[in-house]
């Protein structure tokens, strides 16, 4: 058997980097200080190629927020200078494709798509799925989040009323057991993946910004990721305000401009309760999100080129 010494060599090598990764990760959920940024690199040589992927994700008209967490071009750069894998996980808004976007999400080969809408939001916009895909809804809200939004006057307010939202994202427990399941599921699950919400921007751009922090890819990097839900939904949220401003105003339509799209303070909102509840990021994960490192150090595995 000529091939067997490579192959025990491969699986020695895995074993070293899972327990490698593992051992950084439980230092730093009992030290607060430390962060995913540091754990070491495994280079090429030893754990297979390092060089970017060349997956990339389409353009979909019909959803328009439909986007690769990993990035464009080579993807983000994460730990020890790897980058983040291309098509492993998609993030979206809702699944309403046309006949020719769902033509391209079928070429993807998904084995399974993440709902983290209400039950409410998926009755009013059911998704459309290619065939053989998983289909599974995962609460991430308490309450429905339209419910306080009549009350919103002025942009400070609907800024606050967002930032609030964020916070408790992070903190809420409905919200940490179901961000805990999405990546269990997202770890434990083979094939291409998708998680969505309605506009894929705010509880999809929390699951979005845990998982390339888990790749270690710094803040403003995934801050700037976050951000470009204002460029990927523009012609959405334009012909929206339209008819808000024709109905109600445009001085209304400006006000809920703020709750169409992104903004950076959003997304700090929600880092700043993290960083200020547990103290770092990996202690939110073991402590806050309930994962254990397996689940952790497989999702290392799938996010980073060259680990495996």
């Amino acid at each position: 058997m000529p091939h067997r010494p490579f192959a025990l060599r491969q699986q020695a090598r895995t074993c070293v980097a899972l327990a490698a990764a593992g051992s950084f990760l439980l230092a730093g959920t009992t030290g607060a200080t430390a962060e995913p940024s540091t754990l070491p690199s495994f280079g090429s040589s030893d754990f297979g190629s390092s060089a970017p992927s060349a997956v990339v994700a389409p353009r979909l008209a019909s959803i328009d927020n439909f986007r690769d967490v990993a990035g464009t071009g080579s993807g983000y750069v994460g730990t020890g200078g790897l980058h983040v894998r291309q098509g492993v996980f998609y993030r979206a808004n809702a699944i309403t494709p046309n006949a020719e976007d769902l033509a391209t999400l079928e070429s993807l080969h998904l084995t399974a798509v993440y709902d983290l809408r209400t039950e409410g939001e998926i009755a009013a916009n059911p998704n459309t799925l290619p065939d053989g895909v998983r289909y599974e809804k995962i609460q991430v809200l308490a309450a429905d989040p339209s419910g306080d939004v009549a009350s919103i006057t002025t942009k400070q307010q609907a800024l606050e009323y967002v930032q609030s939202g964020y916070r408790s994202t992070v903190s809420d427990p409905v919200s940490r057991a179901g961000f805990g399941q999405l990546l269990t599921e997202l770890a434990d699950t083979p094939g291409p993946q998708v998680f969505h919400c309605t506009a894929g921007k705010d509880r999809t751009g929390w699951g979005s910004a845990l998982l390339l922090s888990i790749a270690g890819v710094p803040r403003e990097t995934i801050m700037a990721d976050y951000l470009l839900t204002n460029e990927y939904s523009a012609a959405a949220i334009e012909a929206k305000l339209a008819r808000i401003a024709a109905a109600k105003g445009p001085e209304y339509a400006e006000v809920y401009r703020q709750l169409l799209g992104v903004d950076s303070s959003y997304l700090q909102a929600a880092f700043d309760e993290l960083d200020s509840t547990y103290g770092s990021f990996d202690r939110y994960l073991v402590d806050g999100l309930g994962l254990d490192m397996a689940t952790i150090v497989n999702l290392k595995l799938k996010l980073l080129v060259g680990l495996v």
